[in-house]
């Protein structure tokens, strides 16, 4: 078994987190995007797409996107529970992973990938409009997602899971397109703070 990743790419990091919550140990193939590997012919043919994180399976499967690898682990080791235990659990951490991939990190990214200099050659077309217009969706998202918390201890309620995993990799992103966090998200900064201290934070 083999985890091709990306350093600190916010999805290669999302699977460190969380394999590092299941005490999991992946051996790791570095890819190191500034220099181009995930688009060589050998990595390509492990994922067209050429992205980080695709783990490689002993009996040569193949799984890229980085919830689908979490589920996988998931599914081997369930213990720790971080795509939650009951139906209810299982489909508010589902709700709350998506709205924190969607509306908070794809938007920090949509910044990342089409405003900074270093994703120029990355990112074709770059429209410096489209990542503005981003800065927005990201601060009212966090709006949104300050209310939430301001009634339960994570993402997804009383417990930690997967949805917790993707917001801090989101909030963490936002220091490269130099997002601000908004004054006054008190509960998101006490969250934030938490989720920061757990020893996966630092896979």
């Amino acid at each position: 078994m083999k985890l091709y990743d990306g350093g600190r790419a916010p999805n290669p990091r999302r699977v460190r987190i969380f394999l590092a919550e299941k005490g999991i140990t992946v051996p790791l193939a570095e890819v190191d995007i500034a220099k181009r590997e995930h688009k060589s012919a050998a990595f390509t043919t492990l994922n067209p797409l050429q992205r980080v994180p695709t783990l490689l399976l002993d009996d040569g499967a193949v799984i890229s996107e980085s919830i689908a690898i979490c589920r996988y682990f998931e599914a081997v080791q369930p213990a720790p529970a971080l795509f939650g235990r009951s139906a209810l659990e299982q489909a508010r951490v589902e709700m709350w992973q998506r709205r924190l991939e969607f509306e908070l990190l794809g938007a920090v990214a949509a910044v990342f990938r089409h405003t900074h200099p270093f994703m120029v050659e990355l990112e074709v077309p770059q429209v410096a409009a489209w990542g503005e217009a981003n800065r927005a969706k990201v601060e009212s998202f966090l709006g949104l997602l300050d209310r939430h918390l301001a009634d339960h201890e994570f993402a997804a309620g009383d417990s930690f899971s997967v949805a917790d995993i993707t917001g801090l990799v989101a909030v963490d992103f936002m220091r490269l397109p130099k997002l601000p966090m908004p004054a006054g998200l008190y509960h998101v900064q006490r969250w934030h703070a938490a989720v920061s201290r757990r020893p996966s934070a630092t896979a």
